[in-house]
């Protein structure tokens, strides 16, 4: 085994019987997840989010198409604190699944095979940073 693989390797969760990796419910099997799993669970439930929110996003962009009323009604519920949280949920998701994003294309490059967990780590605390101060302004929006 060279040593690249040996490195993209040794973060691998142990094997383990196929029964308890199938399906999407193993996705979020606990059991023998390193960090690593973590990521890609979090990559998955991330990118899923992204796509569902794309979609709502069309479906309110078509408000537009009623008119003026019809959008400022919308404007009015968008303001209210339950679809503030779901901002900062939004937030959060672009925010994991994009600089998991960079740090997965980095590791596909071959250029921090040896720091993965650090990188992840660092990016993960970068995001909750950005994560507050992004709360942080939306709240004062209300």
């Amino acid at each position: 085994m060279s040593e690249r693989e040996r490195l993209a390797n040794r973060d691998a969760a142990p094997s383990r019987p196929l029964d308890r990796r199938r399906g999407v419910a193993g996705w979020v099997d606990p059991r023998g997840r390193r960090l690593g799993g973590w990521a890609f669970i979090l990559n998955r439930v991330t990118g899923i989010g992204i796509v569902v929110y794309l979609y709502l996003h069309l479906a309110v962009l078509s408000l537009l198409a009623r008119g003026p009323e019809a959008w400022d009604a919308f404007i009015a519920v968008a303001l209210s604190p339950l679809f503030l949280f779901f901002d900062v949920v939004l937030l959060a998701g672009l925010l994991i699944h994009g600089l998991n994003g960079i740090r997965v294309t980095l590791t596909g490059f071959g250029l921090v095979l040896d720091a993965q967990k650090a990188l992840f780590v660092a990016l993960m605390v970068l995001a909750a940073i950005v994560l507050l101060v992004g709360a942080i302004r939306l709240v004062e929006v209300a």
